[in-house]
């Protein structure tokens, strides 16, 4: 843990350096709730947002509200927030699994609904109003990527679409069949990493791997 020293009314004491999402803080309270780091960073009413600890590897850990963080912990200093708000009517967003963080924050910056669903055994990663290149017959679709055991080290495969993507020129898009989650029958794309373009552990995430996405889509609508 980071810590600095300050003169205050002739004696020192100490300050603790964290960093909430993308900005920094300095705070005296070696063991401050989530609750107080939640609105130290804005994040108000606090019960509209988790908390989460940040570790140099592994998940992040969920914290919560009323549950004090040990500051002088060595490595306890980044945090991300993620909003539980309830959005437009459609009920709280579910998060019923953990990403890692680099995941977490990817998701926030992209400004598009997405829920973390447990289906049995089957964990995905559901984005809504996902953004298509003009050619199909939508503009925005849903897509979700399942996210296997062993995930960071393991790679991220394929991708699913709802409602159904076509080519407007009526051309058929090879590769495609049928997965039901989630009460819909939803389009899976069959697009795999080659032995050139392996899944790299420590770099490869959710947002490289929508990056493919964007590609395929892009791809697709340039074959003849």
């Amino acid at each position: 843990m980071s810590e600095e020293k300050a003169e205050t009314s002739g004696k020192e004491k100490k300050v603790y350096n964290i960093q909430i999402d993308k900005t920094h803080y300095q705070v005296d309270n070696p063991q401050p709730t989530a609750r107080e780091l939640l609105t130290l960073a804005g994040k108000v009413p606090a019960e509209h947002f988790a908390l989460y600890l940040k570790p140099q590897r592994g998940a992040p850990e969920r914290i919560d509200l009323d549950v004090h963080v040990d500051l002088t912990k060595p490595g306890v200093e980044r945090f991300v927030t993620l909003p539980l708000d309830q959005t437009e009517g459609l009920g709280a967003d579910r998060r019923e699994f953990d990403l890692p963080a680099d995941d977490l924050e990817w998701l926030e910056e992209i400004g598009l609904r997405y829920e973390l669903v447990r289906e049995g055994p089957v964990l995905r990663v559901v984005i809504y109003a996902f953004p298509v290149p003009n050619g199909y017959n939508v503009d925005r679709v849903d897509v979700n990527v399942r996210i296997e055991t062993g995930y960071p080290d393991s790679q991220i495969d394929m991708a699913y679409f709802h409602p159904a993507l076509a080519r407007v020129d009526g051309r058929a898009i090879g590769a495609l069949c049928s997965d039901g989650f989630d009460g819909k029958t939803w389009q899976r794309w069959s697009r795999h990493r080659t032995p050139a373009n392996p899944w790299r552990p420590g770099i490869d995430n959710l947002a490289t791997h929508f990056g493919l996405v964007e590609s395929w889509l892009t791809r697709e609508l340039a074959k003849g």
